[in-house]
């Protein structure tokens, strides 16, 4: 573990150049602190690349999402947990640990390495239905309301935010003062489903963080460039000058204003730091495949 990892001020490994080999790790590790672990999975396996989080607490841990790869022979993230999981108890040792696997929402890139878990002992794989996150977490005014998760003198508080995908759930750590948004806020892409619970949710999240410290926000991808407004198109697996993961209050304040303004507007909605997706795009999606095949050969 590093000494001091107080911050996230991190270069993400970011693929290679079309024809060139990428010595990246399968999976990029990165302690923020003794307790609290983000991992990337490699654009070299698959060029969703997303974050996962990894957080320790006195009683148990919690693993959010499994990323977009099944296979351990090329996504060995079971392996990983595992010693990470050795790691942090021969320093803080506990009989009987448990690890709950759960997830920001159900899309198959934060999914697909469930079945690596399936049979390692003292480990709960949280379903993926609505009502499957509901049950488990205690959400029982779901969307609204929140509920609270105890990993052992590590309290975390649970909220749905549906409008990307119907089983979204937010999680806050009052450890850190992180707040973990998936899909639902991110620089990148906000593909939204439903509109009107996008918006909701948004602005849940909004009155949460006025209530509540929030450091930073995390979410589970970059597709933003830290050029603002440009962002790397989908299927990309190079990005060598993302914007920092790490978003603030501001910027989701910023999401929940461009929200409002695209809410009767469907269609693909560009702002500095994140960009709206509301509804299919059809167009744009064919725009992005477009993108993608130049840029496969031409990256900026």
């Amino acid at each position: 573990m590093p000494a001091n990892p107080t911050d996230l001020d991190v270069t993400w490994n970011h693929g290679a150049p079309p024809f060139r080999r990428s010595n990246d790790p399968l999976i990029q590790i990165h302690w923020i602190d003794e307790n609290t672990i983000v991992l990337r999975q490699s654009m070299v396996i698959n060029y969703e690349a997303p974050f996962l989080y990894l957080m320790f607490g006195e009683a148990r841990a919690i693993l959010l999402d499994t990323g977009a790869t099944s296979d351990p022979a090329f996504f060995p993230l079971r392996q990983l947990i595992d010693r990470l999981f050795n790691e942090w108890l021969a320093q803080h040792p506990h009989d009987d640990y448990e690890l709950m696997v759960a997830h920001s929402h159900s899309h198959g890139d934060h999914i697909a390495a469930d079945g690596q878990f399936a049979d390692r002992p003292r480990t709960v794989l949280v379903g993926h239905s609505p009502s499957d996150v509901a049950e488990f977490f205690g959400l029982i005014d779901w969307p609204a309301g929140e509920a609270h998760f105890e990993l052992g003198e590590r309290r975390l508080a649970i909220l749905a935010i549906p409008g990307h995908e119907a089983s979204s759930i937010a999680i806050w750590d009052p450890t850190t003062e992180l707040l973990f948004t998936g899909d639902t806020v991110y620089p990148g892409r906000l593909y939204v489903n439903d509109i009107a619970a996008f918006q909701n949710s948004v602005d849940r999240l909004l009155a949460f963080s006025k209530l509540h410290p929030v450091s930073r926000i995390l979410g589970a991808h970059i597709e933003m460039s830290n050029r603002e407004g440009r962002d790397y198109a989908r299927g990309v697996a190079y990005h060598p000058h993302e914007a920092p993961l790490p978003m603030t209050v501001d910027q989701l304040r910023a999401v929940a204003a461009a929200t409002r303004t695209v809410a009767a507007r469907p269609g693909a909605h560009r702002f500095n730091d994140f960009a709206i997706f509301n509804g299919p795009c059809k167009s744009e999606m064919t725009r992005q495949n477009l993108r993608a095949r130049i840029r496969r050969l031409w990256p900026f």
